[in-house]
């Protein structure tokens, strides 16, 4: 028997006053990781892939970048050559248009002066060949106390082979000599080779003759 009221006696058998009471279960795919792990994983995963994306996105302005850059360089290596094959070009004609007028104005009371200005300028090949056709052409000239004057036209490159052209030239020439003193008018016309690799030398002239020609 209790020694007091106070003391309970729990017996196995009957009923319990915490039988009622709710009990708390572990739902089944419930996490345990408490809610702040969770969101600093979602603001992770939203982080890397914001990051995958930037990095997509820079690197196809990189490229786009680099693909304009090559465009443009290439495009203006092109315009750049162009303009160099133009001067170039229009440099060969000045030099074959002076050549040719040179060539064509002659005094017979002074050859000196024009076998001087046809050799000038030339290789040292078509020097000797020219000083040569010059002599031979002195004892037309003299003769004929040939007076020539000469006006440019036209020169125009006809080949460019690796910086060697070839300029078609074209001058007005107005000629007096005992056969024709009313002076006669008459185009002379020039093919000229001037090298561009070697100094811009004239290597091989054609036509001198053609000038003597016409009376």
């Amino acid at each position: 028997m209790p020694d007091s009221d106070d003391d309970v006696v729990l017996g196995g058998g009957g009923p319990s006053e915490l039988d009622g009471l709710p009990v708390s279960t572990p739902v089944s795919g419930e996490s345990d990781e408490p809610p702040a792990t969770r969101t600093t994983s979602s603001r992770q995963v939203s982080l890397s892939i914001r990051t995958l994306i930037s990095s997509a996105v820079i690197l196809a302005l990189v490229a786009g970048v680099a693909v304009m850059t090559w465009l443009y360089l290439g495009e203006r290596d092109k315009v750049e050559a162009q303009h160099s094959q133009v001067a170039n070009y229009q440099h060969a004609e000045q030099i074959a248009l002076d050549y040719a007028v040179s060539a064509a104005t002659m005094n017979f009371r002074d050859l000196n002066t024009w076998k001087t200005k046809l050799v000038n300028g030339t290789t040292p090949a078509l020097n000797d060949k020219l000083t040569k056709a010059a002599g031979s052409m002195q004892q037309i000239l003299v003769p004929l106390e040939w007076n020539s004057t000469a006006q440019p036209l036209v020169a125009k490159v006809r080949s460019d082979t690796n910086g060697v052209y070839v300029i078609d030239t074209f001058v007005s020439v107005l000629t007096k000599t005992t056969q024709a003193p009313d002076n006669l008018q008459s185009t002379a016309t020039y093919s000229i080779t001037i090298d561009s690799n070697n100094g811009w030398q004239i290597s091989d002239v054609g036509g001198i003759g053609a000038v003597a020609g016409a009376k």
